[in-house]
């Protein structure tokens, strides 16, 4: 099995490339399951129905999210209503969504979890004690386990990996729009990278307009951010999972940079 794993999509310019490449990645790679982080795939800031549904129509199979699934209002109309869009399960009691999904594959179930850190994040549950209860849930249904860390710190995202090595097949962090070269599998099997890269305009500031981000630093007055324009980079990595064992056997770093036109 070979499922791949999208970094966050920056608005419109993000939607585009996903939409462009997921395609060719499925034929050329093989792909059997595509799980995009879409929390900033409208407008660079939360998810609407439209922009939802034009991830599924890209190809992507589950879409996860992070600290900004609720700048948009909207989500909360579809959020309860779509099986396969989950939101950080660390949540406290009583949020909208779920914190993980199980996606049917042929003959196995694929495990989707979203936990969210808690260093330089908006006040969250513990992830370590969140994903030992989802980790509960999912174990009896799901024959493979993937996790969607969506956090601001290196050291957070490797401790939680170190924590759930052998438990679940992939740890993989989202978040900073910056794709880490750390990828590797970790000595009792899960397969581990501190951030997948986002997919959006590769000219920019994490996906938003330099001007924005330069006046913002430079004056310190607040600015309104917008989404930058031209040439896009598509982020993530492939998993390489043996059907006999449902062990993860290889992990791949994909990057994809349009020319400048």
């Amino acid at each position: 099995m070979r499922i791949l794993m999208i970094g966050d999509v920056i608005g419109r310019p993000g939607r585009a490339a996903f939409a462009k490449y997921t395609p060719r990645l499925r034929q050329e790679k093989g792909v059997d399951l595509v799980v995009v982080n879409g929390e900033n795939a409208a407008g660079g800031k939360g998810l609407t129905r439209a922009a939802f549904d034009e991830l599924l129509r890209g190809g992507a199979d589950v879409v996860t999210s992070g600290n900004h699934i609720w700048d948009k209002k909207e989500v909360r109309e579809i959020i309860d209503a779509e099986p396969y869009l989950i939101r950080p399960g660390n949540y406290p009691e009583g949020a909208p969504g779920r914190g993980w999904c199980a996606y049917p594959l042929r003959t196995k179930t694929v495990g989707v979890m979203n936990l969210s850190g808690r260093a330089f994040m908006p006040p969250m549950d513990c992830p370590f004690q969140k994903a030992e209860t989802l980790l509960s849930e999912m174990k009896d249904v799901c024959d493979i386990i993937l996790l969607d860390f969506h956090a601001e710190t290196t050291s957070e995202k490797m401790a939680l990996a170190w924590y759930l090595d052998g438990r679940v097949n992939a740890v993989v962090g989202t978040h900073t729009h910056i794709q880490t070269a750390d990828e590797r599998i970790l000595p009792k099997g899960t397969a581990y990278i501190s951030d997948l890269g986002m997919t959006g305009p590769w000219n920019s500031v994490l996906g938003v307009k330099t001007e924005c981000i330069l006046q913002k630093l430079i004056t310190g007055l607040p600015v309104r951010f917008e989404v930058a324009e031209g040439p896009s980079v598509y982020s993530g990595i492939l998993l390489t999972i043996d059907d006999a064992t449902n062990r993860t056997t290889a992990i791949e770093r994909i990057m994809i940079r349009e020319a400048e036109r």
